[in-house]
């Protein structure tokens, strides 16, 4: 294997790993070279289901908890690449959005990205460390209705994307985000939301069509964890750079 897009020898940490893009990634990295992953999720079993044509080291556990990424960084011995991609979804009005909600959303999707990234981060500095993604969404720039908790604080990850960019030029470690419309993954077809739209519509095709229409106008609104994947291998390859400090806007025009 050689080019842009030959990642052998390298090690790569993926957060959020155990489906979706994050699991996507895991397999179009793993096809490319990659020859370790680390993979960090709290579904154990997500985990243990992939098979994956290189080194793996698996870690259960919640991104939010400070005790995993100490045990990361004591065992790890150096990190190329990380995709910063743990995060969970759920919707409703402000006024109906009660603190312990808003904080357990917050918790993984900010604070855990915080701790991924610092993590990471130390892993790559001085250690020949390339690039890294972290996974935001359309609704971290558009304002969307009843996703306060959620795009709020994938709002607040392009920022944290942008000001470890600023920090790590000279170091010469790329940090990109990618900000998806919705995809077909369990982030959003397990929120409250999805269930009433199955239930109502009396099937997961008819609520994946609807909630794509409310995204996009079009009923083929929904992406796929494959086609991210290789969008954030692009940002995270050889390929890619040039460029850091951006955000890779992958919403099928839903934030026009």
């Amino acid at each position: 294997m050689s080019g842009e897009f030959d990642f052998s020898g390298r090690r790569a940490l993926i957060t959020g790993a155990a489906s979706g893009i994050g699991a996507a990634t895991a397999q179009w990295l793993a096809e490319r070279g990659m020859a370790e992953l680390v993979l960090v999720d709290r579904d154990e079993g997500g985990l243990d289901r992939l098979s994956l044509d290189c080194g793996v080291r698996r870690y259960v556990g919640d991104v939010a908890d400070e005790a995993l990424w100490a045990r990361v960084e004591r065992e790890v011995p150096r990190l190329d690449h990380a995709l910063i991609n743990a995060g969970i979804a759920n919707g409703g009005p402000l006024v109906d959005t009660d603190f312990a909600e808003w904080r357990r959303i917050l918790s993984v999707n900010l604070d855990g990205a915080f701790l991924s990234l610092r993590a990471a981060l130390r892993l790559m500095k001085g250690r020949g460390g390339k690039s890294v993604v972290l996974t935001s969404s359309a609704a971290g720039l558009k304002p969307t209705a009843f996703a306060g908790a959620y795009g709020t604080s994938k709002a607040a990850a392009i920022h944290l994307a942008r000001v470890a960019a600023a920090e790590h030029l000279q170091d010469g470690i790329r940090v990109n985000a990618v900000a998806p419309g919705r995809v077909d993954t369990p982030i959003w077809t397990s929120t409250d939301h999805f269930r009433e739209l199955e239930a109502k519509l009396g099937s997961r095709d008819a609520a994946l069509a609807a909630l794509g229409g409310e995204a996009t106008g079009d009923v083929h609104g929904f992406a796929t964890a494959e086609s991210m994947a290789g969008q954030i291998g692009f940002l995270l390859s050889d390929a890619a750079a040039p460029i850091t400090g951006t955000t890779l806007v992958s919403d099928g025009g839903y934030t026009l």
